[in-house]
């Protein structure tokens, strides 16, 4: 069975920095493309952050572009998203997804439908207050 397990999630004041996980189990996630995506309240599910599989291109939301960095550890099973400089408009639940597959970018990281990503963890929750 295949399953996601996201962690890290916390809360943080603005200017500050979190590490979320992602820990895949019943598959290996070396040939899985991975996407991060958030929801906030009243809001829309949106796309943060892709990771492909084999070719390693990346796709981030323009909100994020040089404070949130996507990677994944294979000896571990395991992806990360590090969001640094976070800001009151990034507060949401954050979830990641994934697809044994090539994902096309920016098109499939951006409309978060669970077609284009089959599994999905449960989400964790950020929050930014001072």
């Amino acid at each position: 069975q295949v399953q996601l397990v996201e962690s890290g999630g916390g809360l943080v004041q603005p200017g500050g920095s979190l590490r979320l996980s992602c820990a895949a189990a019943g598959f290996t996630l070396d040939y899985y493309s991975i996407a991060w995506f958030r929801q906030a309240p009243g809001k829309e599910r949106e796309g943060v952050s892709c990771l492909n599989a084999n070719d390693g291109r990346t796709y981030y939301l323009d909100s994020v572009k040089g404070r949130f960095t996507a990677s994944r550890d294979n000896a571990k099973n395991t992806v990360y998203l590090q969001m640094d400089n976070l800001s009151p408009d990034d507060p949401a639940i954050y979830y990641c997804a994934a697809v044994d597959r090539v994902v096309r970018m920016p098109t499939e990281c951006q409309r978060s439908r669970e077609r284009d990503f089959p599994s999905w963890g449960q989400g964790t929750q950020v929050t930014v207050s001072s």
